[in-house]
Parts: structure tokens; C-alpha cells; sequence
């Protein structure tokens, strides 16, 4: 993990490394209406990995 990652500051990149497509990140933005930070983003990668579940729609 980078140094950018590790202080909380995410971006397109680090929902790209999660997994997370670009519409799926400007999603997650919308839903908590600010940008995630590093831990909610992975959480958001987990809960929507096909290995683990399939996309469940949240609302917003």
C-alpha cells in the first residue's frame, strides 16, 4: 500500500486497485455523499466482490 492510501486520501486509482470500477466509485461517493475514506472503500470492495456476494443495490 502507498503512503496516499495509508493517510486516508483516496482516489480513482485506489478504488481500481480495490477491484471497484470508476461508475462504482462515483456510486459509493453519491451513497455517503463525500469520498470514502480508505477502510469504507474496502469495505464497499468486499460487499461487492463477486467472489463474495453479488452487488446488492443500496439506496441512493
Amino acid at each position: 500500500m502507498n503512503n496516499t492510501a495509508e493517510a486516508g486520501v483516496v482516489t480513482l486509482e485506489t478504488a481500481r486497485k480495490l477491484g471497484l470500477l470508476p461508475e462504482e466509485f462515483e456510486k459509493i461517493r453519491q451513497i455517503l455523499g463525500r469520498t470514502p475514506n480508505f477502510t469504507e472503500l474496502s469495505i464497499f470492495s468486499v460487499m461487492w466482490s463477486e467472489h463474495c456476494s453479488y452487488k446488492i443495490p443500496l439506496p441512493g
